[in-house]
């Protein structure tokens, strides 16, 4: 038997197309171009290669203060996670059922943490932290991982030369482009 609903039902969606075709076209004259100011404003992603990193610079024990002022409540004293993710730890368990991806066993690129906190930690006013807290919270989320050493000092240098637990545990996107290439738009 023929199923009776398929016209009906093709009719309707192309009548919505063409409907929608027709005031494709339509300006509703409200908003406008953003400005370059604003623009630059959200512009605030950083690459792997650390290319966007602000000037500044945060040492271990300066994170250590702010965490415990500004991260503490939602991930730990330590990083150890509850009441929201956990931190450190987890190195070697990737494999497992359930493994624990944390900054340390998980991210490939140490900017890759900056760039985080920066935009959106603390989740209660993300992107208030000044570009020194935030290396500064990167320096101590790093120690906290034994990726840096406590009397370590981050800056954009040594902050893009950090070499993550798994950073070859990705597989690149453009195998031939460096991050910066990738990020201004080129294509291989």
């Amino acid at each position: 038997m023929p199923d009776r609903t398929a016209l009906p039902i093709a009719l309707a969606m192309a009548a919505m197309v063409a409907r929608g075709a027709a005031f494709a076209g339509e300006r509703y004259d409200f908003g406008r171009l953003a400005t370059p100011e604003e623009i630059k404003g959200w512009d605030i992603d950083i690459s792997p290669d650390g290319a966007g990193l602000p000037p500044g610079g945060g040492e271990v024990r300066q994170g250590e203060a702010i965490f415990a002022a500004k991260c503490a409540s939602c991930h730990g004293a330590h990083g150890e996670g509850k009441p929201m993710d956990r931190l450190v730890g987890g190195v070697g368990t990737l494999a497992d059922k359930k493994p624990e991806k944390t900054v340390g066993s998980f991210w490939p690129y140490a900017t890759t943490l900056f760039d985080f906190v920066r935009r959106a930690m603390p989740l209660n006013a993300p992107q208030s932290l000044a570009p020194d807290e935030v290396y500064s919270v990167s320096a101590y989320v790093l120690f906290l991982n034994g990726i840096v050493p406590e009397d370590a000092r981050l800056d954009a240098d040594a902050l893009a030369k950090i070499k993550m637990p798994n950073r070859m545990g990705f597989v690149r996107a453009y195998p031939t482009l460096s991050p910066s290439e990738v990020k201004a738009g080129s294509k291989p």
